[in-house]
């Protein structure tokens, strides 16, 4: 009788522990692994965006295994057209971009443009933001206004991305709110955030355009003051940072970043994905990662990222032709 009783609990035992783990499977997205293919090199924007996504995935439980691939060129056209060459082997595969893809479809930078591509979501928006290094002369971002209604080309602004692109476009707005010829802007472009730094640091440039996140990570080295950044009001990140608003020039500038797969896969592929991520915001992992970056969550997931894509081709793509980047 005594055998009986135990083997009776200890069924029980097994299936309730069987219960508990299926409802712990069932609270878990379906996706088990993710790869996150990253169009640039180390130190940009789309690696801190993928690494970060990654971060609250892993650590909150929804995603059991996360790798990461650096895969630069082509101002990303090398990741785009890899994605889409290898489709039917990387269905696990979400590739991180952002406004850019955009710009440099509208550039015919590649020839590829997000239609090619399954959009899933935008996750996140980053402000841009101007840098420059601790000794530099300028206090704050007026006296770069100042140098450069002077004399335009004095200035080098280095960014992470290629020449007519946002970093580029950022730059160009600033100083054209600010009543200056946007077409004078000096800009020297580097591949990802990382070489633009180091081209900041080594004297090549004066002042860096990059994203808020990316800025904030570098402020917090000591080698580096940011400006100003691009929001409608100051970031609780960083509290002490002016926008250009409140600067008195009427601009502000918001870079969604978001993910991509591969083109083929199925709705239910497609929305477990999404599922995934939307469950990612509601937990603590995701906002100790946001908060550290100064993110904005603008979650727009599936048939919603594809018409707010659809929207910023077509006021990008005007703001291109104003700024003489387009024809």
């Amino acid at each position: 009788m005594f055998c009986k009783t135990v083997n009776k609990k200890t069924l029980i035992a097994a299936m309730l522990t069987g219960c508990l783990t299926a409802g712990a499977s069932l609270h878990v997205a379906a996706v088990e692994s993710i790869h996150f293919l990253i169009p640039g090199g180390a130190g940009g924007g789309w690696d801190g965006t993928a690494r970060g996504t990654g971060e609250a995935l892993s650590k909150a439980g929804l995603v059991d295994s996360i790798s990461y691939e650096n895969m630069s060129g082509g101002g990303g056209g090398k990741a785009i057209a890899h994605l889409i060459e290898t489709a039917d082997q990387n269905h696990d595969t979400l590739m991180v971009n952002s406004t850019p893809i955009v710009i440099r479809s509208l550039s015919k930078v590649f020839p590829q443009s997000f239609r090619d591509l399954t959009p899933v979501a935008a996750t996140i928006g980053d402000f841009g933001a101007f840098v420059v290094k601790n000794d530099s002369k300028y206090n704050s971002f007026k006296d770069v206004v100042a140098e450069f209604s002077e004399n335009p080309r004095s200035i080098k602004i280095g960014g992470g991305s290629a020449r007519g692109s946002m970093d580029h476009l950022v730059a160009a707005m600033a100083f054209k709110a600010a009543g200056g010829d946007a077409r004078q802007v000096r800009y020297v472009a580097y591949d990802a955030g990382g070489k633009a730094m180091a081209g900041l640091l080594s004297g090549e440039t004066s002042i860096l355009s990059t994203g808020f996140s990316e800025a904030l990570a570098l402020a917090e080295s000591g080698e580096v003051r940011i400006l100003v950044m691009t929001g409608d009001e100051r970031n609780a990140a960083a509290p002490d940072v002016p926008t250009l608003k409140e600067l008195g020039y009427d601009a502000s500038f918001v870079n969604w970043r978001g993910f991509f797969a591969a083109p083929g896969i199925s709705d239910t592929e497609k929305a477990e994905f999404v599922d995934t991520l939307n469950k990612m915001y509601q937990t603590p992992e995701w906002e100790a990662v946001r908060a550290r970056n100064g993110w904005v969550e603008i979650f727009k997931p599936d048939d919603q990222f594809i018409a707010f894509l659809e929207q910023q081709e077509k006021e990008v793509g005007d703001l291109m032709r104003e700024l003489g980047f387009l024809k």
